[in-house]
């Protein structure tokens, strides 16, 4: 009797979570040189109260892009999958026999996936509303935002990379162009995806047949900008084994580049516009004319999260925030309403920095710990089905498409990635074999952390071989 009760309190009593690596992850670890110090794992089954692993895991630790995870997760809780941004546009004047005697206005919400088509249609309905000349300027209103959050924050030295961009409340295109590169006839071709006139490229690339693996290196370019137009020089050698390869950069400035847009679609669709442009507020005299809404959230963070898009996350973060909390938005505003909508869950994350939302940042912090547990409270949440569908499928596609492909854990997790000098993180959701599904947090921060992949995958293996 006694021994049938010491098993069965030895059944009852919780389950005490590894403290050790497993030993793939530490071989791994060894064979770069990465210090187990310098990384925190947390391993927990969404069924479960507490961890299955556990290593290093109250240590705060910057975890780059995954902290996009926190952002969407907050955003389809606090504003639900079906929010849509809008856009809105007003006349100052009237309009006769087809001209709009006065200005046009346009107020943006911060919709982070206003493409140029998106910009077509709005002028498309415009005009089929019957404008079709506007004698006046094209004011845009952008105090939805807090004019600081407009200020460029250069992450890296990269002043004119498309990543480093800032945000806006009439964000078109992300204010980037991106570039197409491609050898055709043992010459290089270098042409705009959204060919705008005030863009101009020079072209000094030459073809030579040396690999595809580092093409970025292999080339540079030099940006020559005013606030009417640009050059763009590029510079080096292109493999025509590389296909088709594309750089994004911000050459304009948020406002420069959708009045840029607007001009050149206006005219395309047969418009006339003559006036400049102006940044202010809605007049209260002026007349809505219509508003255009984006496609729903549920839909927009998987471009977010798959992809890594971080100009998208930072503008997320700034619609929290005016949603949440008030217009204009700002990053301490956004910090605010994420911590509190923490604090509504039962979750107390001390430590954790969001900075900008985007994990593109040196200050940004969470535990691996903490991370996981809002990963198992988002997993039982009624947002699941949206925020695991945002997230890269492990050898399928986005961020980790070309990783595990021959393991027998190709497609069964969903996984968000994380790099900065000296940052490397994973987080996600891991399948086991019996089909029981794991939240996993690993986050390195150390010189080599870049090197880590090995030990991600390593582990990534283990909690899908977990029985």
């Amino acid at each position: 009797m006694k021994l049938f009760f010491t098993f069965l309190c030895a059944l009852l009593a919780p389950v005490q979570a590894f403290a050790e690596l497993p030993p793939e992850v530490t071989s791994a670890l060894k064979i770069t040189g990465i210090p187990e110090s310098g990384v925190a794992v947390y391993v927990q089954s969404v069924t479960e109260s507490s961890p299955l692993l556990s290593h290093n895991a109250d240590s705060m630790m910057n975890p780059a892009s995954v902290m996009k995870l926190v952002t969407t997760n907050a955003a389809l809780e606090l504003l639900g999958p079906a929010y849509r941004w809008k856009t809105e546009v007003f006349r100052n004047g009237n309009v006769t026999n087809g001209t709009l005697k006065g200005d046009l206005i346009i107020k943006g919400y911060g919709d982070p996936s206003f493409k140029v088509q998106d910009f077509w249609r709005l002028l498309m309905t415009l005009q089929q509303a019957g404008i079709k000349k506007i004698t006046g300027d094209l004011i845009l209103d952008k105090d939805f935002f807090d004019p600081s959050s407009g200020v460029q924050d250069v992450f890296d030295g990269e002043v004119w990379r498309a990543y480093n961009a800032a945000p806006s409340t009439f964000l078109v295109n992300g204010r980037s162009t991106s570039f197409r590169f491609n050898a055709v006839d043992n010459a290089v071709q270098v042409n705009q995806e959204f060919e705008l006139p005030e863009l101009q490229v020079i072209n000094k690339m030459r073809s030579v047949e040396n690999g595809c693996a580092a093409w970025r290196s292999n080339m540079d370019y030099q940006v020559k900008a005013t606030e009417t137009r640009a050059v763009v020089i590029f510079n080096g050698t292109f493999s025509p084994s590389c296909g088709e390869k594309f750089l994004e950069l911000s050459v304009f400035d948020d406002e420069e580049y959708a009045f840029f847009t607007f001009k050149k679609l206006w005219q395309e669709l047969g418009g006339n516009f003559k006036g400049r442009l102006r940044i202010a507020e809605t007049p209260d005299a002026a007349v809505k004319v219509f508003e255009q809404t984006s496609d729903p959230l549920g839909y927009v963070v998987r471009d977010i999260n798959k992809w890594s898009n971080n100009l998208m996350a930072r503008q997320l973060l700034l619609t929290i925030a005016a949603e949440r909390i008030g217009a204009p938005a700002t990053v301490g505003k956004g910090e605010e309403a994420i911590q509190h909508w923490l604090r509504s869950k039962g979750l107390h994350f001390n430590e954790l920095v969001v900075d900008n939302g985007s994990g593109l940042s040196r200050t940004a912090r969470i535990t691996a710990e903490h991370l996981g547990q809002m990963l198992v409270s988002a997993y039982n949440s009624p947002v699941m089905p949206e925020l695991m569908a945002s997230m890269p499928i492990v050898s399928k596609d986005g961020t980790v498409m070309s990783r595990l492909k021959s393991s027998q854990s190709n497609g069964r997790a969903h996984l968000k990635t994380g790099s900065l000098k000296g940052v490397s993180a994973i987080a996600g959701y891991v399948l086991d074999a019996n089909h029981h599904r794991h939240v996993l947090v690993m986050l390195v921060n150390h010189g080599k952390a870049s090197d880590s992949r090995a030990a991600q995958d390593a582990l990534i293996e283990w909690v899908h071989q977990q029985p």
